[in-house]
């Protein structure tokens, strides 16, 4: 029997967990990226599988799902991987609340639960002590690197299932069941997934005007190596962080804390800065970050929401070494009528995979498990 055809745009996170989950299924699949490797969202995050921000049911299985596929590719590609765990830590009495709120809630449903300051110190040596309530565990969070894992994956990919992959080539149109480059190759498949934000709205551009997309900025940072192979352990979250996800909105005091925040740190709340801190297998520390929307961005990064991004980590983290290596900036595809993906077929066999919004690295693999296995 003839192996079916598979055709990937983008070779981001998306696009490398549908051509896995394809490849599983025995398809044989050509991916098509544009650059020379994936240099846009994908390899500009944390590392972060995240399952602790989405909310229980279909999204934290998904999460769950991506983690444990995550565990079996970075074991398979020789990739490293940390399961670390996170801390939400409380520096007053309401964010305290919502912790304890959020951790009642989740009760025999997560691995989550609210420990009072001196055991939170015992889990980080990297927590500043001064003025701590106590903190939120959640045994379910993971760090990859990124930069590395989406780099190296396409060659595991390509040695495990016979992957083949197209570098330094655009997708120029689809006329489905072909695909042309910029460089006039044609292709044909049985499937078309479009997985890559920029490819989505160049070959789709009115599909991405008509379905509430906008685009999102973010801005980050890398301090230097610890020394003496010092680790942090956890990933470490400020009281900011319980605004941003949607798994936290169990709680019944978060309305509060959010009215606090507008009214006591009005510049992150319009920057849509909260702030996170994980560390890598080197032991560099990735620290952000902010949320800027629009249409089109100033290519510079603002000094001035870095700045707040680390005067308000000082209030929760103590490091050996501070020293900035790097800063750069993200942008993604973002859905604004609250959908958490895009899964659209605009003709039949080609499919949009896209509108994660900042998730990609915790649901891409097991949202393209779901994907495929509908279309399988």
């Amino acid at each position: 029997m003839e192996r079916k055809r598979a055709i990937v745009i983008g070779a981001g996170i998306v696009g490398l967990a549908i051509t896995r989950s394809l490849a599983t299924r025995g398809y044989q699949v050509h991916v098509f990226e544009r650059n020379e490797k994936a240099v846009s969202a994908s390899v500009r995050n944390f590392g972060m599988v995240w399952p602790v921000g989405q909310p229980a049911g279909m999204l934290y299985e998904r999460a769950l799902r991506s983690k444990a596929i995550w565990k079996e590719v970075c074991t398979e590609a020789g990739l490293w991987y940390e399961e670390t765990g996170s801390l939400h830590l409380a520096y007053d009495e309401l964010e305290w609340q919502v912790l304890n709120e959020i951790a009642a809630a989740n009760t025999g449903i997560r691995p989550m639960i609210a420990i009072d300051a001196q055991t939170a110190l015992q889990r980080s040596e990297a927590i500043n002590p001064e003025g701590l309530k106590g903190a939120l565990w959640s045994a379910d969070e993971m760090i990859v690197e990124a930069r590395v894992a989406i780099e190296k994956i396409p060659a595991w990919l390509q040695q495990r299932y016979g992957i083949t992959f197209h570098f330094n080539t655009a997708v120029t149109e689809i006329r489905y069941p072909e695909i042309i480059t910029g460089g006039g190759e044609r292709l044909s498949a049985d499937e078309i997934f479009v997985c890559g934000g920029a490819d989505f709205e160049t070959l789709y551009p009115e599909v991405f005007e008509e379905n509430y997309f906008t685009k999102c900025k973010l801005q980050m940072m890398r301090l230097a190596v610890q020394p003496d192979n010092w680790r942090i352990g956890p990933a470490l979250c400020g009281g900011l962080s319980l605004a941003h996800y949607k798994g936290f909105e169990v709680a019944a005091s978060l309305p509060a804390l959010k009215q606090h925040f507008e009214a006591t740190l009005p510049d992150y709340i319009r920057w849509g800065i909260h702030v996170m801190v994980s560390q890598n297998g080197e032991g560099e520390l990735t620290v952000g970050d902010s949320h800027e929307y629009g249409g089109v961005f100033d290519p510079f990064d603002k000094h001035f929401i870095n700045q707040l991004i680390l005067d308000y980590l000082k209030r929760f983290a103590r490091f050996k070494n501070w020293d900035l290596s790097q800063s750069w900036h993200g942008i993604y595809p973002k859905k604004t009528d609250g959908k958490t993906d895009f899964v659209f077929q605009p003709e039949p066999g080609v499919t949009i995979v896209n509108g994660m919004g900042g998730a990609g690295m915790t649901l891409s693999f097991g949202l393209a498990e779901e994907v495929v296995q509908s279309n399988y």
